[in-house]
């Protein structure tokens, strides 16, 4: 749990010694800056220090230029973090320290003072900035239930309309299994969009992670959310894992223990982690299907529907959410300017 929390570079832990400013306020921008958020300066440091957090393993051969990429990549994931930590000190939703102890003891809870030690040390993250972390990261999740999650609403017709645009699709020639899954992959990938840009860089790290992510939801934690943070998958990870309907006939191409976990895994039921050719997965029977058409009248339809329609408003409001925070903010991104030519380099 911990190490999946404490490879979370997405920006959640920029300002880990800087205080809380009001956005409005105006500042000198440091030298070194390598970003600046309405005044406020993304140090070079601290995307030097996330840097090595995120890729502490950089394969043999990679080039400068990989280098500089991975580095924009995730300048731009702690710019829009920062964007919306201003917004949330805008709208008084930043964690109480009441909420950043609750969550620091829930981490905590499972290791020995010893354990917990190692963790940190072996992410070079003091405490203090573990839990400047976990602000960060409570408070954008405070925003996004009350900006995004809160607003959502599907009606009946909107079940409806789903339905009749789309029955042919809840006629089952054959059983079929509706599947979420977590996946986790030993290569580094600069790519990965899960919510968290989190990342595992090795095989010890893949292992650890999947084991860490299948530990939170035996505790409580929602599939859905784990995945839409912390999977690597790029195709099912927005959608928190949901891999759809797979018929019985395509788990004939499936490798054997992942075709045994669908064909045994009851609905509600979570697979221990399973090893396949690319890494590591963790799969969620959401219900099974047997052959034939269903209704709508069906509580199984209107509830697939309605999540179904959720994940996907959950997923537009958050992007058109992000990108109308970003055009009220002003950023200047020095390090950008630093490697585009045609730009001022001071």
């Amino acid at each position: 749990m911990l190490d999946s929390r404490l490879r979370t570079t997405t920006a959640l832990a920029l300002a880990l010694g800087v205080a809380l400013i009001t956005s409005g306020c105006k500042k000198s921008v440091p030298a070194n800056a390598a970003a600046t958020v309405n005044g406020r300066a993304l140090t070079t440091a601290d995307l030097e220090k996330q840097f090595k957090r995120q890729f502490p393993n950089q394969p043999d051969g990679v080039s400068q230029d990989q280098v500089q990429f991975q580095k924009l990549e995730l300048l731009r994931a702690m710019i829009d973090e920062e964007i919306l930590l201003q917004r949330a000190e805008k709208l008084s939703l930043i964690a109480t320290e009441a909420e950043v102890e609750a969550k620091f003891n829930e981490i905590r809870a499972p290791y020995t003072q010893e354990e917990f030690q190692r963790q940190l040390d072996a992410r070079q993250m003091s405490l203090e900035e573990l839990k400047a972390q976990l602000r960060r990261d409570l408070s954008v999740e405070k925003l996004m239930n009350k900006e995004i999650i809160s607003q959502i609403n599907i009606s009946d017709k909107d079940v409806s309309d789903f339905y009749t645009a789309n029955k042919a699709a809840f006629n089952y020639p054959e059983n079929n299994y509706h599947v979420a899954q977590i996946v986790v992959t030993p290569q580094p990938d600069p790519n990965v969009r899960n919510l968290k840009r989190d990342k595992a860089q090795n095989e010890d790290q893949a292992r650890k992670k999947i084991v860490m992510l299948e530990a939170r939801i035996r505790q409580g934690e929602d599939f859905g959310a784990v995945a839409q943070n912390f999977s690597e998958d790029p195709s099912s990870a927005p959608n928190g894992g949901d891999m759809g309907y797979v018929p019985e006939s395509a788990l004939e191409k499936a490798d054997a223990e992942t075709r045994k976990a669908i064909l045994t895994l009851l609905p509600g039921q979570v697979s221990a982690p399973i090893r396949t050719q690319v890494g590591y997965r963790l799969l969620k029977m959401v219900s099974r299907e047997p052959a034939g058409q269903r209704e709508l009248d069906d509580p199984r339809v209107q509830q697939n529907i309605r999540e179904t329609l959720r994940n996907r408003k959950e997923q537009l409001l958050r992007n058109a959410y992000v990108d109308a925070c970003r055009n009220e903010s002003q950023v200047v991104n020095q390090l950008a300017k630093t490697i585009a030519p045609g730009f001022d380099k001071d």
